[in-house]
């Protein structure tokens, strides 16, 4: 039968039973069981005070990671570093390591700065070096080139990058214009392979005033593989100073003009190519 208040005459000698056997490593339950005591509140008055013995406290999950989180915030971890290692939640991290002193920076916002930059740096780096990995692949890639490769790549360079006749402005005559070193190499790659005599061909600079023209004839000179002497008077830009120009410096050297004497056979060709290119690809298209 269950103990009441008052049927305990000695109320004290029973509270140091209770404490005797709580300090052995008794639970609640084997002291209830032990006294025949099951009124909880009464119970828990008599072991008021007395901490519970090891083996019936529940372990925490969560205990590892607070001690983590505390021992990473006395190394000086911010909160954010912290919730990334641990992978918890910033308010756990809070609640753990809130009663530490706040740590103090690493770095003066200096460092930081050049801690940033050094980081881009690298990550640049990185990504030139796969980007040189890539296009040495897809150099390889291209292996050795036919002639007829060279004729339809050229076709299509020509078409892309070449004057063209409009109905209402006819002008049959093989004009190319460009700025880069390597598409005009392939274009005169192109005419050579169309055996177009080089004396037919005519070289013009079309480039700003404000550039050094001269060094422009000498390195275009060296791309065409000509004299200097058979460049046509250059086509100046004028220079609006509303613009900022992007194309300056010593990698700017304006577009080289190539034209072709007497070329009105040569371009109807070129046309008639470039229609064929188109309806062999509509067949594929379906």
């Amino acid at each position: 039968m269950a103990h009441t208040p008052g049927k305990y005459q000695d109320i004290e000698g029973l509270r140091e039973r209770a404490v005797a056997l709580r300090r052995g490593g008794y639970s609640l339950r084997q002291i209830r069981d032990e006294l025949k005591i099951f009124n909880n509140d009464i119970l828990n008055r008599l072991v008021k005070g007395e901490p519970p013995p090891e083996w019936t406290k529940r372990p925490n999950a969560k205990d590892d990671l607070r001690a983590r989180a505390r021992e990473l915030r006395l190394q000086g971890w911010t909160y954010d570093q912290i919730e990334v290692e641990l992978g918890c939640s910033r308010s756990s991290v809070s609640l753990w390591v809130r009663d530490l002193p706040r740590p103090e920076p690493r770095y003066t916002p200096e460092e930081r700065r050049a801690l940033m930059q050094e980081g881009l740096a690298k990550r640049r780096a990185a990504d030139n070096e796969e980007r040189k990995k890539t296009k040495a692949g897809a150099h390889q890639e291209i292996g050795e080139m036919t002639d007829r490769e060279l004729f339809m790549a050229g076709v299509a360079l020509y078409w892309a990058e070449g004057s063209k006749s409009k109905p209402y402005d006819r002008r049959e005559r093989a004009i190319f214009v460009n700025s880069d070193p390597g598409v005009i190499r392939v274009y005169l790659a192109w005419l050579d392979l169309l055996e177009v005599d080089r004396q037919r061909l005519g070289f013009r600079l079309l480039i700003h005033e404000s550039a050094d023209i001269e060094a422009a004839h000498r390195f275009w000179a060296g791309i065409a593989d000509v004299d200097l002497t058979v460049f046509a008077k250059p086509t100046l830009k004028k220079h609006n100073p509303k613009t900022v120009r992007k194309n300056t410096g010593d990698d700017y050297h304006g577009c080289l003009v190539i034209g072709v004497a007497r070329s009105a056979h040569l371009y109807n060709r070129i046309d008639g190519w470039w229609n064929g290119i188109v309806a062999q690809a509509e067949t594929r298209l379906g």
